[in-house]
C-alpha cells in the first residue's frame, strides 16, 4: 500500500468524467487499498479515484467516528437508483479543496447499486452522513466538485484561497 498525492483545485483532471471499471481484480484492489491509506492519512472520510489522478469509477469511504473502529467501504461503478424528494443541508469539505467548508443541499436518502471489494453487486439504502458522502464522492466521478453546487462568487473565492495556500506552501 502507498499514500498517493491528492490533486487540488484548479487541477483540470478533477473535472474529468471517470470511466467504468471492467472487472474487480488484484490491480483494482491494490488501487483501492492505496486510496484508503491515502484517505486515512489526509485525513478524510471519502475519496474518489479521480482525486489521485485515476479516472476510474471507484470510491472508498469510512464514516466511522474518531472513537469508533474503522469501517472501510469500497464502491466500484456506483450508481444511484433512487433519491428522495426530501433534501437535507450538510456542511461539506473536500480533500481536493483543503480548508474550505460550505453547506450543500442534497437528497436526504438514496438507494445505490455498486460492486464491492470482492466484485459482488450490492444494493443499499443510504441516509444521513452516508447519503451525503456517497453523493459527494459520486459527483467526483462526473467531474463535479462540491463547490460547483455553490454560487459563482463562493466557488471563485474557494479556488482563489486554495491557490493562495498552494503558493505559500
Amino acid at each position: 500500500m502507498a499514500i498517493r498525492e491528492i490533486l487540488t483545485v484548479p487541477n483540470p483532471i478533477l473535472k474529468q468524467v471517470s470511466q467504468p471499471v471492467e472487472t474487480v481484480d488484484e490491480d483494482l484492489r491494490a488501487l483501492m487499498d492505496d486510496m484508503l491509506e491515502t484517505m486515512y492519512a489526509a485525513p478524510g472520510i471519502g475519496l474518489a479515484a479521480i482525486q489521485i489522478g485515476v479516472p476510474k469509477r471507484v470510491i472508498v469511504m469510512d464514516i466511522a467516528g474518531p472513537d469508533e473502529e474503522r469501517q472501510p467501504r469500497y464502491y466500484v461503478n456506483p450508481e444511484i437508483l433512487w433519491s428522495s424528494d426530501d433534501t437535507a443541508p450538510y456542511e461539506e469539505g473536500c480533500l481536493s479543496i483543503p480548508d474550505i467548508y460550505d453547506e450543500v443541499e442534497r437528497p436526504a436518502q438514496v438507494k445505490l447499486r455498486y460492486l464491492n471489494y470482492q466484485g459482488e453487486q450490492i444494493e443499499e439504502d443510504a441516509e444521513g452522513l452516508f447519503a451525503v458522502c456517497i453523493q459527494h464522492e459520486m459527483d467526483h466521478l462526473e467531474g463535479v466538485l462540491f463547490i460547483d453546487h455553490l454560487s459563482r462568487l463562493k466557488r471563485d473565492r474557494a479556488v482563489a484561497k486554495v491557490k493562495k495556500q498552494a503558493r505559500a506552501a
